[in-house]
């Protein structure tokens, strides 16, 4: 007997706008829905538990700068799975990771670098908190550094005045013209139309590889519950150590505290993932910039 289809719902942090970015993918996922995480996520769900079909598959759309999103996904997956739920919801790995979407970017730095030797990235991703931004300007520093030799500014968006700023920027350094490229999934140019030099690089990903993905992510979900893994303790430590409460004491007698329990930062990653021209996505090891496995993702 085979086992019911699992129900897709996709839950899209600061990353997508709170979903609004994803709006196009369920054309390409028959039944999937799309939502904000807490309270819009836990009507979903519920209503989804309390009709006919299978399991619940609930997959965060993050590209590794939204751990609270994901944690805050666990909590809700994890007081809607008890009871007769139990063993009928199950939450998904992320999308991807912060390797794939440095990987993604420089890629987007290598083909501008190609196309438009005297240009500047300009990295956009919608203002989130303090952590989440700190890491992209983190991950523009990698890509900065291990990219194709241009000038890599970084605009998080609030406003328009805030990528104008960005873009401003890279020309008083030079540029004759800006390229902006998402950090996360909006397909529409965020560029104002009066903001000369400036263009939209395009999304990261075409919406065929993303739906791809999606659907590994659904596929990988769904054989650990049928294992007895619902994925959701393990996205409950997702935020571990995100932000000031969580700090190590730095300078003595300052507070923090000790953990009996070990950290892992490694940024190894033994797995890989499938490729066929259309997902590609596969770790960067720190080096100069290459046509990297990735470079075919958006075709």
């Amino acid at each position: 007997m085979s086992t019911p289809q699992a129900r897709l719902v996709l839950v899209g942090g600061h990353e997508s706008r709170q979903g609004a970015d994803l709006e196009r993918l369920p054309a390409l996922l028959p039944g999937a829905v799309v939502t904000a995480p807490g309270r819009p996520l836990h009507d979903r769900v519920r209503a989804l538990l309390g009709s006919a079909g299978g399991p619940v598959a609930v997959l965060p759309m993050t590209w590794g700068r939204d751990p609270v999103a994901v944690a805050d996904t666990a909590r809700t997956l994890q007081w809607l799975a008890s009871g007769d739920a139990r063993g009928r919801v199950v939450l998904c790995e992320p999308f991807g990771t912060i390797d794939h979407l440095v990987a993604l970017l420089r890629t987007a730095a290598a083909r501008t670098a190609a196309a438009q030797s005297d240009a500047a990235l300009v990295i956009a991703a919608p203002k989130a908190d303090p952590f989440d931004d700190a890491e992209l300007h983190r991950v523009a520093h990698l890509v900065r550094t291990h990219g194709a030799g241009l000038e890599v500014g970084v605009a998080c968006v609030g406003a328009d005045p805030d990528l104008a700023a960005a873009v401003g920027r890279a020309r008083l350094l030079g540029a004759d013209s800006v390229v902006v490229v998402p950090a996360g999934f909006a397909a529409s140019s965020p560029v104002p139309a009066a903001l000369d030099g400036a263009s939209f690089y395009g999304p990261l990903l075409s919406d065929q590889a993303v739906a791809r993905i999606v659907t590994e992510r659904v596929a990988a979900a769904a054989h650990g519950l049928e294992h007895g893994r619902d994925g959701i303790a393990e996205g409950l430590e997702a935020d571990h150590g995100h932000g000031y409460a969580h700090s190590h004491e730095v300078v003595p007698g300052s507070g923090g505290h000790g953990h009996p329990h070990g950290h892992s930062h490694s940024h190894e990653h033994p797995h890989q993932h499938p490729q066929d021209g259309a997902t590609a996505f596969a770790p960067v090891a720190p080096g100069p910039a290459r046509a990297d496995a990735s470079a075919s993702a958006r075709q």
